[in-house]
C-alpha cells in the first residue's frame, strides 16, 4: 500500500509539473489551480506512503518516479525530444531507484 501511495504521489507531482508549465508562470488561473491542487494531493499521498518506509528510499523513489513520468508527459504531450545522452541519464536514474529499493 505504501508503494502504491508513493507512486500515486509521483504521478500527481509530474502531472502538476505539466500544469505548472502550462500556467505560464502562474499567469493563467486554471492551470495554476490545477498544479497547486495536484501538488497538495501528491504531498498528502507521499506523507501517507512514508509512514512505514525509510525516508531515503521513499523520497528517492518519489523523485525518481516523478522524473520518469515527467519525461513521458513531456515527450507525449509537449513533443519534447531526447538525445541519446539524456536517455542514458534517465536510465541511470531508473537503475538507481531499483538498486535503492533492493537494498
Amino acid at each position: 500500500m505504501a508503494l502504491l501511495l508513493l507512486v500515486i504521489a509521483s504521478v500527481l507531482y509530474a502531472i502538476g509539473g505539466l500544469f505548472m508549465k502550462l500556467s505560464s508562470g502562474m499567469s493563467r488561473p486554471a492551470p495554476t489551480v490545477a498544479f497547486l491542487t495536484l501538488f497538495v494531493g501528491g504531498a498528502l499521498c507521499q506523507a501517507l506512503g512514508m509512514r512505514r518506509t525509510d525516508l531515503v528510499v521513499s523520497y528517492v523513489l518519489v523523485l525518481g518516479a516523478e522524473a520518469l513520468v515527467a519525461v513521458m508527459l513531456s515527450a507525449l504531450y509537449l513533443h519534447e525530444r531526447y538525445s541519446p545522452s539524456r536517455i542514458a541519464a534517465i536510465l541511470v536514474i531508473l537503475a538507481g531507484m531499483l538498486w535503492l529499493k533492493r537494498t
